[in-house]
């Protein structure tokens, strides 16, 4: 137990609402999300692994995952090799673990993300990975203990087989609902996202709220929150942090 936790502490890690900015591939410099990363990296060229959310959806996943690439490297990132990883690789996920730098957990839908990491049983091989893991909108969802995959798809929150609690990797214990910038907007089958749906799932548990620009920057055990965000808990919404400042979790 004792070397499980030291190598977790090795590890870093990035959980962002998205890592660009809106509208645009091009990388979101607020609350020094940049120099921050370039520290945890501590060089420019990176070898890279870029795990899908759908590994099936081939054509997303290579333009998701280009204009990814692109953004970090306009900032002055190198990648080689950058791979990605879905359906079309037949390899172990733990081999490419074992000797890339940085590990990018990419956006879409939580669910099939979330199914796709047990596939190739993430949870547990991540747990020894050494190096930086930047966490993209479903990609930071999907990094906590225990998932809260509120509705996105039309139909998702009426049914009542969907599944709004699941088992995550477990680098955090932290449940984030990314993009409220567009989300404090948004209806999903009549119901306020946040404002009905996810408050009335926020009963004895803790929702962190981020608009995009926001990032948990977990590193030497610690936690700490960069940005505008807001807690959810027991259907109370309340502002915790603001642009520029930072706090410990």
């Amino acid at each position: 137990m004792l070397i499980e936790l030291e190598r977790m502490n090795l590890m870093k890690y990035f959980l962002t609402s998205s890592a660009s900015i809106p509208e645009s591939y091009k990388v979101n410099s607020a609350n020094g999300f940049i120099e921050n990363l370039k520290t945890a990296l501590g060089k420019a060229t990176i070898k890279t692994l870029y795990i899908s959310s759908d590994p099936d959806a081939y054509e997303l996943t290579d333009d998701f995952s280009s204009y990814t690439k692109l953004g970090f490297e306009e900032v002055g990132l190198h990648f080689n090799p950058f791979i990605i990883f879905d359906h079309r690789q037949t390899v172990d996920v733990q081999e490419y673990l074992n000797e890339v730098d940085l590990v990018i957990l990419s956006g879409g839908h939580v669910p099939t993300q979330n199914q796709f990491f047990q596939e190739i049983q993430l949870a547990e091989k991540i747990q020894s990975f050494e190096g930086v893991v930047i966490g993209i909108s479903a990609g930071t969802m999907n990094a906590a203990e225990t998932v809260y995959a509120h509705p996105e798809l039309e139909g998702e929150s009426i049914n009542p087989d969907y599944q709004r609690f699941l088992i995550g990797l477990g680098l955090t214990t932290k449940q984030v609902i990314p993009h409220y910038n567009f989300l404090k907007h948004e209806y999903l089958d009549g119901k306020h996202v946040i404002k009905e749906i996810a408050t009335e799932d926020s009963m004895n548990q803790e929702f962190y709220i981020f608009p995009d620009g926001t990032y948990i920057y977990g590193h030497d055990g610690m936690e700490e929150l960069y940005g505008e965000a807001y807690l959810l808990k027991d259907k109370i919404f309340k502002k915790m942090n603001t642009n520029d400042q930072i706090i410990s979790l």
